[in-house]
């Protein structure tokens, strides 16, 4: 699963609007859209605040697990 699919999930799983996780992350709504088409991706700092966000590793949320925990 792409990145952009899994933090839509990710979002939608823990009923997360897009304003709030852009403010989290300190961007405009219309930056987490792009993120969320795949348009773009959030550097590195960004991307460690999602994963802490929603308690995921890196690996799990760039795709590259399946499980949300490390086993």
């Amino acid at each position: 699963m792409s990145f952009s699919h899994r933090i839509k999930e990710l979002r939608q799983k823990h009923n997360v609007s897009q304003q709030e996780l852009a403010d989290l992350l300190g961007v405009s709504t219309r930056a987490w859209r792009f993120y969320e088409s795949g348009e773009r991706e959030p550097n590195m700092a960004r991307l460690i605040l999602l994963a802490d966000y929603f308690d995921v590793s890196l690996d799990y949320l760039v795709g590259r697990l399946d499980k949300a925990e490390d086993n």
